[in-house]
C-alpha cells in the first residue's frame, strides 16, 4: 500500500469528490492509500459469491447487496473509507425507494471480502476489526488460496469453514445457504 496526496487529512465527503485518476484506493485515517489491483480469479468468485447473495436478497425482498467496492465510511475523525467486495444492507438500515447519495448513512449488516494473494491476515484482521466496530455485524473472508470462509462477529468466536460445509448468516439471511465450494466453481 502507497499513500497518496499530501500532508493534509480528508474527510469522507472530500474523499468521495476526488477526481478518480483510475487508481484503487481507500482513505485510511484520513489518508488516501493505493492498493493493488486483485487477480482475474479474485473477481470471478467476486461475482459468484455476489450471485449467490443477491438472488437471495432479491427473491426475498429483504434489501440490497452492493459491490464494485463501494465505500462504507468505518471510522470517523479522522474519517476511514473502506471499499468491501460485497456489503449487504437490510432495509431496516437503508430504506427501499431512492439510493441514498453519497456514502450510505448506515453501515451494512454484512461484509464480504475475498483474500487477494499478497494480503497478509494481520491487515485483513485489522479490517475486520474496524467493519465490526463500526457496527457491521458480520464479516465474512474468502480465502480462494485455502478455498475456506473465516466468518467474524462481534458476539461469536471465528468460524472457519471448509469447502464442504455451508456458509449461513442465520442471523442477519435467515435461509440462506451455499456450500462454500460452490463460491469457487
Amino acid at each position: 500500500m502507497t499513500t497518496l496526496l499530501g500532508s493534509k487529512l480528508l474527510t469522507a465527503d472530500e474523499y468521495g469528490r476526488l477526481d478518480n485518476d483510475g487508481r484503487l484506493t481507500e482513505l485510511v485515517r484520513g489518508r488516501v492509500v493505493e492498493m493493488n489491483r486483485p487477480f482475474t480469479s479474485h473477481g470471478y468468485i467476486l461475482i459468484n459469491t455476489s450471485f449467490w447473495l443477491a438472488q437471495f436478497v432479491k427473491q426475498k425482498n429483504l434489501g440490497r447487496v452492493v459491490g464494485g467496492d463501494a465505500g462504507v465510511v468505518t471510522q470517523h475523525d479522522p474519517d476511514t473509507v473502506r471499499g468491501p467486495d460485497l456489503a449487504y444492507y437490510s432495509y431496516q438500515r437503508i430504506p427501499a425507494g431512492s439510493l441514498p447519495e453519497g456514502y450510505w448513512p448506515a453501515s451494512p449488516e454484512l461484509v464480504i471480502e475475498i483474500r487477494s494473494q499478497n494480503d497478509r491476515w494481520k491487515d485483513i484482521l485489522q479490517k475486520v476489526a474496524e467493519y465490526l466496530n463500526a457496527n457491521v455485524l458480520t464479516v465474512a473472508i474468502i480465502d480462494p488460496s485455502s478455498k475456506h470462509v473465516h466468518v467474524y462477529s462481534a458476539d461469536q468466536e471465528a468460524q472457519i469453514l471448509t469447502s464442504a460445509d455451508l456458509l449461513t448468516f442465520p442471523d442477519i439471511l435467515p435461509g440462506f445457504e451455499v456450500v462454500v465450494d460452490s463460491l469457487f466453481e
